[in-house]
């Protein structure tokens, strides 16, 4: 089972890459390898394909908790910007635990995380030398969270869970805004920044 839940981590970086849009189609696909059998819903209903695509939501909500672990961990965080990065792990295990209690009100079970130490290999933790190393790795994962996020609404067969979902996005998209100013990346000038 954890060999399929690994498999998602490098899925999921490697389809949603560099900024890159995750399509409806990949987000499906990745949802069928974040939830393992004994993490879907019940049946082959509607119900079980929004469990599969929330619990692939979980996997990147544990992934970004990681993340924020990591990058709390390694010392590099000045001490005025703690309570910053503390806040958002923080909106992240609130996103984590809202869509658990929805896989479980559908009847399924939420996927869980992995080791610290399996995301420090998958999120190459071992070459973060510089706060700028931790800006550009939360960066990456922010905007891929908001792409993911956005691409989720329309495949979500309940309606209830659409303004959950944008809801995150947004939050993931706020999160990607406050590490571009600290990186100073141009905002692009055209719209549809995310999604």
């Amino acid at each position: 089972m954890l060999d399929e839940v690994s498999k998602t981590t490098v899925s999921r970086r490697s389809l949603i890459g560099k900024g890159s849009v995750l399509t409806t189609g990949a987000l499906l696909a990745l949802a069928n390898m974040a939830a393992p059998a004994y993490a879907k819903g019940k049946g082959g209903s509607a119900n079980a394909n929004d469990v599969d695509l929330l619990n692939a939501a979980i996997g990147l909500e544990h992934e970004g908790i990681a993340a924020y672990d990591i990058a709390l961990g390694s010392g590099l965080i000045p001490a005025d910007a703690l309570d910053l990065v503390r806040s958002f792990q923080g909106h992240h295990k609130q996103h984590r635990d809202e869509l658990a209690a929805a896989v479980r009100r559908m009847g399924g079970t939420p996927v869980e995380s992995k080791l610290l130490d399996d995301y420090v290999v998958s999120l190459n933790a071992k070459a973060i030398t510089s706060l700028a190393d931790i800006q550009r790795l939360a960066l990456r994962l922010e905007r891929g969270a908001a792409t993911a996020y956005i691409g989720l609404i329309a495949p979500l067969k309940n309606h209830e869970l659409h303004t959950v979902v944008a809801r995150l996005a947004a939050d993931e998209a706020l999160h990607a805004t406050a590490f571009m100013f600290d990186l100073k990346e141009t905002i692009p000038t055209q719209a549809k920044i995310f999604g």
